[in-house]
């Protein structure tokens, strides 16, 4: 018994950093990092909604602290992942943060890439696109922008754009209205199978999947069970955010990162 509970202990131990680079575009991107001493990949973690955390440390955040990836970041760290959760870049830090059109722009494309170069530095391992939500924009992005990405998860994935977006018209299936055929990594799609949120329905995985013509692989997760809400649909604590079944979830996602 004591075996078994010594990695979690020496993974609790990890400490977390804040962290800040500039892009190339001139732009300060700040994220959380924990890094564990022998990691066996990196996953870069994209909140949903605006995605402005405000960062102040790396425990202290102005929005956020909820969402399904950023409450499950030390969890993704037992797993022996390095851990960056990003913040929305500092020009786009306002009450309005990142809105789909710059999550899918060539300069948020840029902004990915300089976390991506420092983990690199920080130890050479895969590198994966973690998303939740409004975040599979910015990991779908990156996974067809950049070169050096190992692999992508959308969680929760926007599959129908609000009526109120000014992308409805170009980009109607959310992200299953991106150029996904340009991505050839990896891929796992994960949703709740009761998702109540209008716009990431889980019965829109086909979408997903249909648009992925060169992905190496392609899994689809459905998950069920949780506890019972505590917000909107759309919201974190319900089973778009897989309120009550985290532990599986990032266990599901973790198993399929380590297999490929």
């Amino acid at each position: 018994m004591l075996l078994l509970l010594l990695p979690l202990a020496s993974a609790r131990a990890q400490e977390a950093s804040l962290v800040s680079v500039q892009t190339p575009r001139g732009a300060k991107q700040a994220f959380i990092l924990i890094k564990p001493q022998k990691p066996v990949a990196a996953v870069i973690l994209f909140a949903g909604g605006h995605g402005a955390l405000r960062l102040t440390s790396a425990s202290s955040m102005g929005w956020g602290a909820q969402n399904f990836v950023v409450r499950t970041r030390d969890k993704f760290a037992r797993q022996g992942f390095m851990v960056a959760v990003a913040d929305a870049p500092s020009d786009y830090q306002s009450a309005r943060g990142m809105n789909a059109i710059f999550r899918m722009s060539s300069g948020h494309t840029n902004d990915i890439g300089a976390i991506v170069s420092y983990l690199k530095k920080q130890a050479n391992v895969p590198v994966w696109l973690v998303g939740t939500s409004m975040g599979t924009f910015s990991a779908a992005n990156g996974g067809i922008g950049l070169k050096n990405i190992d692999g992508i998860v959308l969680t929760s994935t926007i599959t129908r754009a609000d009526p109120n977006w000014s992308i409805r018209q170009s980009h109607p299936h959310g992200v299953a209205s991106m150029r996904l055929s340009a991505l050839t990594v990896p891929t796992l799609i994960l949703s709740h199978r009761n998702d109540g949120c209008a716009i990431t329905p889980a019965s829109d995985t086909p979408k997903l999947t249909r648009a992925l013509t060169k992905s190496r692989k392609v899994d689809v997760v459905l998950l069920d069970g949780g506890n019972a809400p505590k917000s909107e649909p759309c919201q974190a604590l319900a089973q778009h955010g897989f309120y009550g079944i985290e532990d599986q979830a990032v266990a599901r996602i973790a198993q399929f990162i380590k297999s490929n």
